[in-house]
């Protein structure tokens, strides 16, 4: 009897540790796929001249833009994209390249995220699987209307003004009192609704899936954890949308905010359970604001 308990205990192992790293090998596989890709189809603009020319200035603000966005996304489990759009509106970087570029840049931040909280035991999988199909499916209706119905340059104030709800979100959920742990329907709802507008606005899964999920009670660690895992594939979806029906520009903003969002994500998914969550919500959703407000001066 002892036996087969321990021939059956060595059988189901191996099946484990291929699930395991699972959880790592397929970001990978897809994020030096769509290198690949990229480079292939796009080989003149990633000459060594090219390439050389970009490092100036202005690639070093949308580098800072890159750290900044993901230690908050990281950390708080939101607000990469309303932080990185709101910093590149601010800065005259239209809607389309502004929304393009963190989302393709995301498909490479969000893997390095999802990688680094699965290396620190913040996932949740059983979280992650129910958010990930309704997530991709939002974000892929609302990438194929910004791309080729809607005109970023008629929805600019809008996005700005969905950059300040956002924000009044994440400052009213980081000035919530305690809460009381209620389970979580339509979760398919939820994940739909906020890939849809994150793919529209460049910006909301977070504040709008990791913000209803804790103010339902549950554990931050996991619920910030498992929500960047499942942003992975919704980034990933939206990504390639926009690449189909938009084409890609704007290449100086995209490998900006991708090197400054890969070289922060692992310190994001460490600081996760290191620093006091409520300040930097509320420092987050005023600079949010105040971005916004900037950009909304320029149109007015």
């Amino acid at each position: 009897m002892e036996k087969e308990l321990k021939i059956d205990n060595v059988s189901i192992k191996p099946d484990v540790l291929l699930k395991e790293k699972l959880w790592v090998v397929i970001p990978v596989v897809l994020l030096v796929g769509l290198l690949s890709v990229l480079i292939y189809n796009h080989y003149a603009e990633f000459s060594i001249d090219g390439f050389v020319g970009g490092f100036d200035q202005e690639f070093l603000v949308f580098f800072a833009i890159g750290v900044f966005a993901q230690l908050v996304d990281g950390t708080l489990g939101m607000g990469y994209g309303a932080t990185s759009t709101s910093f590149l509106l601010a800065y005259g970087v239209p809607p389309v390249i502004s929304s393009t570029g963190v989302h393709v840049a995301e498909m490479f931040t969000t893997g390095a995220s999802a990688i680094s909280h699965h290396r620190f035991g913040n996932i949740n999988k059983k979280l992650v699987k129910h958010l990930l199909i309704p997530g991709v499916l939002g974000s892929i209706i609302g990438a194929y209307l910004l791309s080729d119905v809607i005109n970023g340059d008629v929805i600019k104030p809008f996005i700005a003004v969905y950059m300040i709800v956002l924000a009044v979100i994440i400052i009213r959920k980081a000035l919530a009192k305690t809460i009381v742990k209620k389970k979580t329907k339509k979760l398919g709802f939820l994940a739909t609704f906020g890939g849809f507008m994150d793919a529209v606005g460049g910006g909301g899964w977070g504040p709008i899936v990791t913000s209803t999920l804790l103010g339902r009670g549950r554990n931050p660690r996991y619920t910030i954890g498992s929500v960047n895992a499942a942003e992975f594939a919704v980034s990933f979806a939206s990504g390639i949308t926009f690449m189909l029906f938009g084409g890609i520009h704007g290449w100086q903003v995209i490998i900006g905010l991708i090197l400054g969002g890969v070289t922060a994500a692992p310190i994001g998914a460490y600081l996760v359970n290191k620093i006091k969550r409520k300040p930097m919500m509320v420092a987050v959703g005023i600079l949010i604001i105040l971005l916004s407000l900037k950009t909304l001066s320029k149109l007015l």
